[in-house]
């Protein structure tokens, strides 16, 4: 009879024990983009360092252009969910509006119901229609902890198209929505300093962690080396990284040439003594981003070059990206007819990006932000690249870009114009920028210093620590 008691005994201590263990173990995260994974980098990095930490990490969203290799690599760690796309219809704009808000809820439901069961959601917005409402009733009735990382404000982008300025119907749903259903999550993240203001004044929403984006490890400056074989490989496609001629391939131990490099036998890479240089600029193609005022900066650019063609090289402007004004911009940029400037607009792989970033000589940021209220993402994958920028002024871009330290800050097309005459001005080699190109290179790697993942340790793991 003793026995068969401590055999209880034991029996009841290792269940217990187990019991405890897979309570301990059940550490599942589930992430909600109602947008495109891959054109969610903020998201995607939220993921990422979920699935170093020991999280299992569902992703809904669309899928339309390729993730994160740790997001596809995470085996059954990481799941990705993908919602099926809106169809085409032939209704007005009001009602594709009704339609797509109808189908979006319906896909997002479905979606959610084949999820593991999770200890925290955690959403982007905007879009907040009807991002909010659905997540918000999904964890209502699951007891699951709702988080929501503020990007923007999705009535802000709307009133973008709206000829009312905001004052719409649907600009007006999308804000009640969004303070509505904002004001009943458990957790809140936000962008920079100014949004946490303004949710605490204006939507009394609170507390909330201010999380900035740093940039990942593969952001980060690269060899020569490097940079040649980016240009080797993009000339395939783009026969402005070409040289005009070959002559140097006569030169005694040259073996190949980019319209920018040449590489030795010995495998040395050196810079060509005339070369051109590159910009760089990325973009969504959306109306918050004005890229006429990139054009007019590259004619007159290409003007001052024209007459003076001794004192500044030719540009390279490279725009990347994809999004609903392309096509549009595409067609005017296939009009210009320039000797200095030329314009490629590619869609580069997500291992080429950053060496692409790293590569060119200085960045261009258009991004105005709707709200005022957020930092483009684009600025720090460039300072993490090494890459000093131009960004377009508003309210809070001084919490990222200060004019004159790491970079400038132009708010028309002639001030940027003037940066890019005074940055490539002699270039490669003008006397007079030797001190502000060092200025801006020790602060750039004084900001590379601090990566995506250990500022979320300190500012996010903690927060979601509490919710398992």
């Amino acid at each position: 009879m003793l026995t068969f008691t401590k055999l209880d005994n034991k029996c009841y201590t290792f269940l217990r024990h187990k019991m405890v263990e897979m309570q301990i173990c059940r550490r599942n995260a589930c992430i909600v983009v109602l947008g495109d994974i891959g054109r969610s980098p903020r998201m995607q990095y939220h993921a990422a360092s979920l699935l170093e930490e020991n999280f299992n990490v569902d992703i809904i969203g669309y899928n339309e252009t390729r993730p994160l290799n740790a997001l596809i690599n995470g085996q059954r760690k990481c799941k990705i969910h993908e919602l099926s796309s809106v169809p085409v219809t032939n209704l007005t704009n009001k009602l594709k509006l009704i339609f797509k808000t109808i189908w979006q809820t319906l896909s997002l439901l479905i979606a959610l119901i084949s999820i593991r069961r999770p200890n925290f959601l955690l959403v982007q917005n905007p879009p907040g229609v009807p991002t909010l409402i659905v997540c918000y009733l999904y964890c209502t009735l699951t007891r699951t902890k709702f988080i929501i990382d503020w990007h923007n404000y999705t009535y802000t982008i709307l009133a973008l198209g709206n000829n009312n300025g905001g004052k719409g119907y649907f600009c007006r749903l999308a804000k009640w929505i969004e303070r509505t259903f904002g004001s009943k999550a458990n957790a809140h993240f936000c962008v920079t300093k100014a949004m946490h203001q303004d949710l605490l004044q204006n939507w009394n929403i609170c507390p909330t962690v201010v999380l900035y984006d740093r940039p990942p490890a593969q952001f980060h400056p690269i060899e020569l080396t490097q940079k040649h074989e980016l240009f080797m490989k993009l000339s395939k496609d783009y026969p402005q990284f070409l040289p005009k001629c070959y002559s140097d391939l006569k030169e005694s131990g040259v073996i190949e040439t980019t319209a920018l490099t040449q590489k030795l036998i010995n495998g040395n890479v050196s810079y060509k003594p005339k070369r051109m240089a590159i910009v760089v600029s990325s973009t969504s193609w959306t109306p918050d981003e004005d890229f006429g005022i990139l054009l007019k900066a590259l004619e007159e650019y290409e003007s001052t070059a024209t007459s003076r063609p001794n004192n500044f090289p030719a540009l390279l402007c490279i725009i990347t990206g994809k999004g609903p004004q392309k096509e549009d911009y595409v067609t005017q940029i296939t009009k210009l007819k320039w000797s200095k400037v030329s314009i490629i607009t590619p869609w580069l792989d997500v291992e080429d990006y950053p060496r692409i970033l790293a590569a060119a000589d200085l960045g261009v940021c258009l991004h105005w932000s709707s709200s005022g209220l957020d930092l483009p993402m684009k600025v720090v994958d460039m300072f993490g690249s090494g890459l000093p920028v131009c960004a377009y002024n508003f309210k809070c871009l001084g919490e990222l870009v200060t004019h004159g330290q790491n970079g400038f800050v132009f708010e028309n097309h002639k001030e940027l114009a003037d940066q890019l005459k005074f940055w490539f001005e002699n270039f490669p080699s003008n006397p007079s920028l030797l001190e502000t190109k060092d200025r801006f290179r020790k602060n750039l790697q004084e900001f590379q210093s601090l990566r995506w993942h250990e500022n979320w340790k300190v500012n996010a793991l903690p927060l979601f620590n509490s919710f398992t």
